[in-house]
């Protein structure tokens, strides 16, 4: 089929090259010169294992494409998925001006009979917004269909998603709709789920909150697991055992990040607010959250005392590996508050440094290599889980640094082996290590 996909963010990119991928001719469409520009030289404006390679094999086969022009991107499609952002605003709300502004351009600019699937994540009712828009711009004689199309994709492994997905869902109003979309995805071979579009829609903030209250949950049972003296990994690992409750996203930490969760979470409880219902459970999932991306300044702070001109290292910027989204990251958070304490700060990323210059405090230097960043410093924080501080040797922190003090914000390390190693170590909802020499 001719595809066109409206917008080449995260969502957008992928799922059109995936797409592409399976046989159909997609053409991507931004208003961003600069980025469609890299595009069509093949390079990925985002970082996303094995994305960047997909483009080039597909741009090769002549299957992808990619404009700037709505009158070009549009004029062949069967089917338009729209996949612009809809970013936070201040009073938590979803942010439509770039859904509507794209479902105006697609009125103006459609000549044939299309579907058109809202694939960004919208509030209940936003379809039916869009296909309003639509029509109101439509320039000339044509049948438009409508469709709801959540996607599901974990950054750092969204293609392997994209492929081995648990379901696609599928909203829409008519049968014959749901079995076109049906037939796009067929080759993915994954489940298909079909239902009404406002349900569709909800599927994917329901999905995300849930997901977001066992993370909140958990890292509230780490906090009470080390007061009490019980390891949150061997509860955690417990808990998991029981097929209703399942290991996934028990892995206590420093709280969720990203470009959905908390965007996501904050929606859903303004969602909940215009029906004139009070989300009580989600918006204390919220508060856990943000007062948990604080916990290791707290512990730096009750170990250490005035942080003011303290070297601390932060190892790990991006919210997640395996990605340069610093979005809703938790270095954000805890870079300013030791910028506030007046501690110097070193951060190292393996990918997300570039992203993490035009967010974190100006203040921050930034080191090439994990043996730079420690070399020197008064205390380590690990906050991404990146597999390079995974695997960094304990030793080389009790060598390089002042005293080797590590707060652990993702439990990277075995405790016996910091115990070997002769390292102080802080972690989450596990019992410290503190060398006897201490």
């Amino acid at each position: 089929m001719n595809i066109s996909i409206v917008g080449t963010g995260y969502v957008g990119l992928v799922t059109g090259v995936c797409l592409s991928d399976v046989g159909h001719h997609v053409t991507c469409i931004d208003i961003d010169e600069k980025k469609i520009d890299l595009l069509k030289k093949g390079v990925s404006p985002i970082y996303e294992p094995g994305l960047e390679e997909m483009v080039k094999t597909n741009l090769a086969r002549g299957r992808l494409t990619f404009e700037t022009s709505f009158e070009k991107g549009v004029s062949q499609a069967d089917i338009i998925f729209i996949a612009v952002g809809t970013p936070q605003k201040e009073n938590g709300q979803s942010d439509l001006r770039y859904i509507e502004s794209a479902a105006e351009l697609i009125g103006r600019h459609l000549k044939n009979n299309c579907l058109i699937v809202t694939k960004s994540t919208v509030p209940v009712g936003t379809s039916e917004r869009i296909f309003e828009i639509i029509n109101q711009h439509l320039s000339c004689s044509v049948r438009i269909s409508k469709a709801s199309n959540p996607e599901f994709l974990r950054e750092g492994s969204a293609i392997y998603d994209t492929f081995h997905g648990d379901r696609i869902v599928i909203g829409t109003d008519d049968q014959q709709t749901a079995a076109i979309l049906e037939q796009v995805f067929q080759p993915f071979g994954i489940p298909v789920f079909k239902t009404d579009i406002r349900s569709a829609e909800m599927i994917k903030y329901a999905s995300n909150a849930f997901l977001a209250t066992k993370i909140s949950f958990i890292n509230e049972i780490s906090n009470i697991c080390e007061k009490v003296g019980a390891d949150i990994e061997a509860v955690a690992y417990g808990m998991g055992q029981d097929k209703r409750i399942g290991q996934q996203f028990l892995k206590a930490g420093i709280g969720y990040g990203g470009s959905c969760f908390p965007k996501d979470t904050n929606a859903l409880v303004q969602i909940a607010g215009h029906v004139e219902h009070n989300f009580e459970l989600l918006k204390s999932v919220i508060k856990v959250n943000q007062k948990q991306q604080t916990l290791l300044v707290e512990k730096a702070v009750k170990r250490l005392g005035c942080l003011r001109n303290k070297t601390i290292t932060l190892l790990g910027l991006s919210f997640k590996p395996k990605t340069d989204d610093m979005r809703a990251s938790p270095s954000v958070v805890i870079a300013e508050k030791l910028t506030v304490l007046g501690a110097t700060i070193i951060g190292f990323d393996p990918i997300a440094t570039n992203n993490a210059k035009h967010i974190l405090p100006k203040s921050v230097q930034y080191r090439d290599t994990i043996q730079d960043a420690v070399k020197g410093a008064n205390a380590v924080m690990v906050l991404t889980d990146w597999e390079e501080i995974k695997t960094f040797p304990l030793t080389s922190y009790r060598d390089l640094m002042v005293e080797p003090i590590i707060f652990d914000g993702r439990n990277c390390y075995e405790l016996r082996d910091a115990e070997k190693a002769g390292v102080e170590y802080h972690s989450v909802g596990r019992r410290e290590i503190v060398p006897v020499h201490s």
